[in-house]
């Protein structure tokens, strides 16, 4: 049986859920905007935490699909995904940026600035933006403190592609996914 979330079916790869989410808005207790920025990892490429098989830091992200998996990167930021593929899988979407459009003042304040260009824009910046933390691990996406909406249907959204960030192995993967023109970009897609 398929987890459906905003019309995403979550049992899909990670590449395609990744490009499927830009545009979708996500709430974390009422605070959030549209993503505007995604990457994928899947258990069969060397940059996924998956890779290396279940651990008691990953093991949220073998699934069930449509759940959370929130780990904290490099001991500094949170960094939050959305699990993909089958039960026991090991796949994952990272929000990499969204638009703030709901909480502006809450984001304001959690990251002590006023430009929203800056709020969500990274994926540390994103949880800090919205409260996520570690408690936020291994919780469905369809339930509280989660809120996933599918974008307006009359929406016109331009998906662009290219190679992720930050990693040193699987570069070659075009597993990066943006809103084409959005200014709320972690980074700028190479044209």
């Amino acid at each position: 049986m398929s987890k459906i979330i905003a019309g995403i079916d979550f049992e899909a790869p990670s590449h395609v859920v990744a490009r499927q989410l830009i545009g979708v808005t996500v709430l974390v207790n009422g605070v959030g905007g549209r993503i505007v920025e995604t990457e994928a990892y899947d258990r069969e490429e060397p940059a996924s935490h998956c890779y290396i098989g279940e651990t008691p830091r990953n093991f949220s992200m073998f699934g069930p699909p449509g759940r959370s998996y929130v780990y904290r990167s490099h001991g500094i930021h949170w960094c939050l995904n959305f699990v993909c593929r089958e039960n026991g899988h090991g796949a994952g979407v990272l929000l990499r940026a969204i638009e703030p459009l709901v909480g502006l003042e809450q984001m304001r304040a959690r990251r002590g600035l006023d430009d929203e260009r800056l709020l969500c824009s990274g994926p540390g910046r994103l949880c800090q933006a919205l409260g996520v933390t570690r408690a936020d691990n291994n919780l469905p996406l369809d339930g509280p403190p989660f809120q996933v909406s599918a974008p307006d249907p009359a929406a016109v959204i331009e998906v662009l592609a290219g190679p992720r960030i930050g990693i040193s192995k699987a570069v070659e993967l075009p597993w990066r996914f943006g809103l084409a023109g959005s200014r709320f970009l972690s980074k700028p897609f190479r044209q």
